[in-house]
């Protein structure tokens, strides 16, 4: 008898608990997962996660709705949620679907910038435009949104301080998708250092 009340405590103080948070840590990650696919219009993957996630979540508030009077369901139900949200975002940049529009607004001189990301097969549209301060370049690609890590580094190599915001899209027209040839220009450069390859292109642009 006392060795089965152990281990009925040990159940509902430890191993219930840690199902409870794991449960939840996964329920929220994937509604994340299914925020995601809406936001992109994936109306037919958003509905399956959502009902996974459904299925996990009545799973987990049963058990806690089961055991009011066990405050240890209550800590890990919480704990579950934070590190699912951490975690659900973490999935979500390493998932990185969709597309993003990269806008820059620099007072330098874009030449070398453009001819970069033209000569690596990116979109690019660029126009003068006026901002407070004076002149300015405004440049606009649409880029795969894995690439974005890639693109910044680019920008930020050319124009270090030029401002630059970012939007995810949610359609993106056949016209306006990034070429799917291999970059020719992301291949040995990309190994070089950033001065080096910054000093090839400034040889390219200057090239007759």
């Amino acid at each position: 008898m006392d060795e089965l009340s152990f281990t009925f405590s040990w159940f509902s103080t430890l191993l219930l608990p840690l199902l409870v948070m794991i449960a939840k840590v996964v329920e929220v990650a994937v509604g994340t997962i299914r925020i995601m696919f809406v936001s992109r219009g994936m109306k037919y993957l958003a509905p399956l996660v959502g009902f996974i996630e459904v299925i996990i979540w009545l799973a987990a508030i049963t058990q806690v709705m089961s055991n009011m009077g066990n405050i240890a369901n209550y800590v890990a139900y919480a704990i579950g949620f934070t590190v699912g949200n951490y975690l659900g975002i973490i999935i979500e940049e390493r998932i990185s679907l969709g597309y993003s529009l990269v806008r820059v607004i620099t007072r330098r001189d874009a030449t070398e910038l453009v001819h970069y990301l033209k000569e690596s097969r990116y979109h690019v549209t660029h126009v003068d435009a006026e901002g407070e301060l004076g002149d300015v370049k405004v440049i606009f690609t649409t880029i795969r949104r894995r690439e974005l890590p890639r693109v910044l580094e680019i920008i930020k190599t050319f124009n270090p301080r030029a401002c630059y915001t970012i939007e995810d899209l949610r359609f993106v027209s056949e016209s306006g998708l990034p070429h799917g040839a291999t970059r020719s220009a992301m291949g040995l450069q990309s190994l070089l250092p950033v001065a080096l390859r910054r000093q090839t292109v400034k040889e390219q642009v200057v090239a007759p």
